[in-house]
């Protein structure tokens, strides 16, 4: 129970810095969304956005990250 109990703290930790960047630095990543590779599809009635490039940065992204921090616990 020890592990879960530490590895809940440390996913806690992780989406308060992820929320607070997001707060305060947010208008710096505007080009999050609008990457070469995001699909986005507007006509008159009709809106569809599919952000493929911005998925795969974000999956990359925090593979290493999840990565860094399963190293630095065991």
């Amino acid at each position: 129970m020890e592990q879960v109990g530490r590895t809940i703290i440390i996913a806690g930790i992780v989406l308060l810095f992820i929320g607070l960047s997001i707060y305060f630095f947010g208008n710096k990543f505007n080009w999050l969304g609008n990457l070469p590779g995001d699909i986005k599809i507007e006509k008159e009635n009709f809106k569809f956005y599919f952000p493929v490039t911005t998925m795969v940065l974000a999956s990359i992204v925090l593979t290493i990250a999840l990565w860094i921090i399963r190293k630095l616990l065991h």
